[in-house]
């Protein structure tokens, strides 16, 4: 049984994700140790991951950044860790580590399961309190309400949280992490029927999405969050590189205009850097692409054609604004985003 960045693979079965994660939770009453407070944490992330780009989204959209700074990784990994391979001299400044790992071990010496992101690290002692990337952004929107900006939304309403639990539930088992069952199957069976759960979810969204404008309610909420990672990533990598191909998600007429709707607004489509997600997947996956070549495509202009989601009703943000635009530091690149995102 091979063991990865968080998963495990089953020679000749279903792939299956380790998701065996720290479960320790920063509450606003501290319950385990760990009281939410401005500046003691750091949200250690990749743009390349789907999972970290949740976190990356939710924080900016809540307007966190003041409160929970933010280290990024490189696109690529090897079987040890994640490394700060961006930053100057390949270590990370503020908690003067160059590997993820490290973090870790302070946390748990020889920490035996996969050295994931989005974690975060607690400043003054140096140790991972999270990477249980399913509770982080609940947190955020949950328990650091103190520190959220005005004119912040509500992406996990209460009245609302069964069924975005449910939704995201479903999203989670069969488009998430369906992907990855396609990509890494042990066999073509496995394949098969991983790749049929997949597109009958995706059907089934298609049709959920054809008369509502978000999965859940009138507004953006976490479940729209946790399907937008996956949709983005899906042409330039799953379709591919997963072997995802019944259609590209720019043929999926509602999927695709959903999603052009979500990365055209502030907030969600200035997180995605195309030319990370391809490094990452196209030359860490060497089992799936051993020569390591990174395709020149797909086409981004296209993200920017209008949507006319609009015209489903709905509010983004509901009683609350766009986010303002992102920190100078936290900028994606030039070039690994369509032009009016650059």
């Amino acid at each position: 049984m091979e063991q990865k960045q968080g998963t495990f693979v089953l020679p000749g079965q279903e792939y299956t994700r380790d998701t065996r994660y720290i479960q320790t939770r920063i509450t606003r009453d501290g319950r385990d140790g760990y009281p939410v407070e401005a500046g003691r944490y750091r949200l250690v992330v990749a743009r390349a991951c789907p999972w970290a780009n949740r976190t990356i989204i939710v924080r900016r959209l809540l307007g966190l950044e003041g409160a929970i700074s933010m280290g990024m990784c490189g696109p690529t990994h090897d079987e040890r860790s994640w490394t700060f391979d961006l930053d100057p001299g390949g270590v990370d400044p503020v908690l003067g580590i160059e590997r993820l790992q490290d973090a870790y071990f302070r946390r748990v010496p020889d920490y035996p399961q996969g050295i994931t992101v989005p974690a975060i690290v607690d400043i003054p002692s140096g140790a991972v309190v999270t990477n249980d990337y399913n509770q982080i952004t609940l947190d955020f929107s949950s328990e650091w309400t103190e520190f959220h900006r005005d004119g912040a939304p509500d992406l996990y309403p209460e009245h609302l949280r069964p069924e975005i639990d449910e939704v995201a539930g479903l999203v989670f088992s069969d488009v998430n992490n369906g992907v990855y069952r396609c990509g890494f199957a042990g066999n073509q069976q496995a394949y098969a029927l991983a790749y049929d759960r997949l597109f009958a979810r995706l059907d089934w969204l298609s049709e959920r999405l054809t008369t509502q404008r978000y999965l859940v309610g009138d507004t953006i909420t976490e479940a729209d969050v946790r399907l937008f990672t996956t949709l983005a990533r899906f042409d330039p990598v799953y379709h591919g590189h997963f072997k995802t191909n019944r259609s590209k998600l720019s043929e999926m007429e509602v999927l695709w205009a959903y999603t052009r709707d979500l990365f055209q607004t502030p907030g969600i489509g200035d997180t995605i850097d195309f030319a990370q997600i391809k490094d990452h997947y196209y030359l860490v996956h060497k089992d799936v692409n051993p020569n390591g070549i990174v395709p020149k495509g797909p086409d981004l202009a296209n993200w920017l054609t209008p949507h006319g989601r609009e015209a489903l009703g709905g509010r983004p943000f509901g009683d609350g604004t766009p986010p303002p635009p992102p920190l100078p530091a936290e900028v994606v690149g030039e070039n690994c985003a369509p032009p009016h995102l650059a």
